[in-house]
């Protein structure tokens, strides 16, 4: 058994920074929020703590509960559509369950975290506490320190929320980057047919620049949109960018480069073997931090 404080933080500290993320949709602030757990969890009274995993847990929920609050007054003057900053996922060994696996890149998917921005902190503290996590009822009620019975009710709540917001997408990862290859060569060949046999007709294109770089101010939306715009920044780009793919918030993502350093990402969502939905970061506060090896 751990006794030393570091270490037993140290043992917790993925899941917290996992709690984190999904409660704030930015890295830096839910390290920002870890480290504050940890400064706290070294100035209490640990004599006292039962179960350390269970405690900082609960530190670090309320501390993002709090970080959230402040930071949704900053995203209504958001210039453009508002995305989550995007981590490189890599299970791993660690994950070796297929079905683990796959609600783990589910819980981090922009899909998601776009639909959660949608919900109170409370609400979204009890998603992702329930769906992401797994904790019990009782746990959150503690964390949160609220009844049992009103928890359930803001887990029913937000569960309806994220089911109404959150289109159901394909989610084989082959199958995605297989259309994000192709749609890049159709790009690239200045292939409007091409393009258009490979989207949705309603097919959605949400870019977020922040106002920082180059991008669309608002969702851009229909496959004939969609496809006219792509064609137009591929063939201005045509020589600018090389392509490298990730694994991005649980899911293949194309990767644009300039001089080694990621100039874009775009991921797509797939859904009846065509893209239903492209996501494409240009906001340099977002992605110059993206840790790539």
């Amino acid at each position: 058994m751990l006794t030393d404080p570091t270490d037993v933080f140290e043992e917790h500290r993925a899941v917290l920074t996992g709690v984190a993320y999904r409660m704030l949709g930015r890295a830096a602030d839910a390290e920002d929020v870890v480290q504050e757990a940890w400064l706290r969890w070294t100035a209490d009274d640990r004599t006292q703590v039962r179960e350390p995993r269970a405690f900082l847990v609960r530190i670090t929920t309320r501390l993002a509960i709090d970080r959230l609050r402040h930071v949704q007054s900053r995203r209504e003057s958001y210039v453009g559509p508002w995305l989550p900053e995007p981590i490189v996922t890599d299970f791993g060994p660690a994950v070796p369950d297929t079905a683990e696996r796959a609600l783990l890149a589910d819980s981090v998917s922009l899909a998601l975290l776009v639909v959660l921005e949608s919900l109170s902190p409370l609400e979204r503290a009890v998603f992702v506490l329930r769906e992401a996590f797994g904790f019990p009822f009782a746990e959150i009620a503690t964390t949160l320190d609220r009844s049992e019975a009103a928890v359930r009710q803001l887990a029913g709540r937000a569960r309806r929320h994220v089911d109404e917001g959150r289109p159901r997408y394909d989610v084989d990862p082959a199958q995605r980057r297989d259309l994000t290859e192709r749609f890049l060569a159709a790009a690239a060949d200045g292939d409007l047919q091409g393009l258009l046999a490979l989207l949705a007709p309603d097919v959605r294109l949400v870019g977020d620049s922040g106002g920082k770089a180059k991008g669309p101010l608002r969702i851009i939306e229909t496959a004939d949109k969609v496809g006219r715009f792509l064609l137009a920044v591929a063939q201005g780009a045509r020589d600018s960018y090389e392509f490298r793919f990730e694994e991005i918030n649980g899911g293949p993502a194309l990767l644009a480069l300039v001089g080694g350093k990621v100039d874009s990402i775009l991921q797509t969502e797939v859904r009846d073997d065509r893209i239903a939905c492209m996501y494409i970061l240009r906001n340099p506060d977002k992605i110059q931090g993206l840790s790539l090896d």
